[in-house]
């Protein structure tokens, strides 16, 4: 092997220095150093590879500057399922975010947050998030031990617990962690602690609704209109424990106590509370005494020579009400009878010159919500001239005067109107009272309470327990 002996090697012209050729091997042998520490090294991509570097070799201050990032294989780390990339920055939850506001009306809550929520004053509402990601989380604590008096209303696009109906906080005292599962769940109720047995967030249940107003009074003499039944409206909805529903009933109208002098309007009867829709079922309209019967729930019959009163009204859907009947158009007429829950009271017929029959009263509705039909808010009958009194609608309206029968009231707790009087004697001069309302709640036993207030009739149908409120009282939910 030829030798050349040195001490230095520079280029002939220029600054650049060629040792071998292409495809050449520049050995530096075993024990020599190869010194490049006050000059640059400059080595071909790929030629340095990770067999080549010994571990503990390397060390920060043999590095100068910095690698970037782009040049490393893993760019980025896996934090909690979510890569970040390196050089960038997160945020690593470490527990609940507990605000330091306390919360006194509605608001939207936010993923990983806690609440102190204050119901002194009011009920609050709480909208969660409506696209969360699994395991997000909401803490809510009654600040002021008010939960069970101005509850806590939890809303959500997603469902809460399985169910797509609002949910309630409803205990004193009372802490719930809500966590998003999945779209079949939504948010699920991780833990609660009450001073009382409700469970950490309370579930919904449907209670079926019958609300019949008070039937109008029938007029009294001359040839009366009879008075309208009590609007009659049903209904359907979801409550949860702890909701309150108060219910009002409405007493029947008295019936006109003369000549010429109209019956009275029924009283409304409703249902109503903290997140329920209220319902009211007006009164019925009055029987008219030679004048036009009253709108109402349904329509009071028109005296002699009048027109009937509007039903359903005011106006809602479906219809809880029907028209009076028309007073005949000719001296001496009898009166219309009161309109009822499925049909118009009649028009009063002449059968002769001088015998007039007054209008029946318009047919009730049937219902089986507290186990057997029963037919309730029927129309009162018109009083007769001096042919035959009205006959009431089927459903409580009471029958309408004549010359030998007074009128009769309509039945209590049926919402029927009362009959018109007829006026030839003194007995017969008076109307017919209408008949007070009712509101009938049937309630999944499993779920019923048992706490009411007033005195409403207990009984059971089926797997329900119904609830008959002949009187204003309430019911817990």
């Amino acid at each position: 092997m030829s030798q050349i002996e040195v001490d230095k090697v520079i280029p002939q012209s220029g600054t650049s220095l060629q040792v071998g050729e292409n495809g050449d091997t520049i050995t530096i042998p075993a024990g020599a150093t190869f010194n490049a520490s006050a000059g640059t090294l400059t080595l071909p991509d790929g030629s340095v590879v990770e067999a080549k570097i010994a571990n503990s070799a390397v060390t920060n201050d043999k590095l100068a500057g910095s690698i970037a990032n782009s040049k490393l294989t893993n760019s980025s780390i896996t934090i909690n399922g979510s890569a970040v990339s390196l050089g960038g920055s997160t945020t690593i939850a470490t527990g609940t975010s507990w605000q330091s506001s306390i919360k006194t009306s509605s608001f939207t809550a936010v993923a990983g947050e806690g609440y102190f929520v204050d119901t002194s004053s009011n009920t609050v509402t709480i909208t969660l998030p409506s696209s969360p990601s699994v395991a997000d989380s909401i803490s809510i604590i009654d600040y002021a031990g008010t939960f069970g008096t101005n509850n806590v209303i939890i809303t959500s696009t997603p469902k809460i617990n399985g169910l797509t109906a609002d949910h309630r906080l409803t205990v004193n005292r009372q802490a719930v962690r809500i966590i998003y599962a999945d779209t079949t769940q939504g948010y699920v109720a991780y833990a609660g602690v009450n001073e009382g047995s409700s469970p950490a967030l309370a579930q919904p249940y449907s209670i079926d609704f019958l609300i019949v107003g008070g039937g109008g009074g029938g007029a009294g003499a001359y040839y009366s209109g009879g008075g309208g039944a009590g609007g009659y409206r049903t209904s359907t909805q979801s409550v949860v424990s702890g909701s309150v529903i108060t219910v009002t009933v409405g007493d029947g109208g008295a019936g006109g106590s003369g000549i010429g002098v109209n019956g009275t309007q029924g009283g409304d009867s409703s249902i109503s509370g903290s997140g329920i829709t209220n319902v009211t079922s007006a009164g019925g309209g009055y029987g008219g005494s030679g004048a036009n019967g009253a709108n109402g729930g349904s329509g009071g019959g028109g005296g002699n020579n009048s027109t009937g009163g509007s039903g359903n009204t005011p106006s809602t859907s479906p219809s809880q009400g029907n028209d009076g009947g028309d007073g005949n158009q000719t001296s001496g007429a009898g009166g219309g009878g009161g309109g009822g829950a499925s049909a118009a009271g009649s028009d009063s017929q002449q059968n002769s010159s001088v015998n007039n029959n007054g209008g029946a009263g318009g047919a009730g509705t049937a219902s089986s919500i507290t186990g057997s039909s029963v037919t309730r808010a029927g129309g009162g009958g018109g009083g007769a001239h001096s042919g035959t009194g009205g006959s009431g609608g089927s459903g409580g309206g009471g029958n309408g005067g004549s010359t030998s029968t007074a009128p009769t009231a309509g039945t209590a707790n049926l919402g029927g109107g009362g009959g018109g009087a007829c006026g030839y004697t003194d007995a017969h001069r008076v109307g017919g009272d209408g008949g007070k309302g009712v509101v009938i709640l049937s309630i999944p036993t499993a779920n019923y309470s048992g706490t009411v207030s007033g005195t409403p009739g207990v009984s059971t149908s089926g797997s329900n327990t119904i609830l008959t409120f002949n009187g204003s009282g309430s019911y817990t939910a």
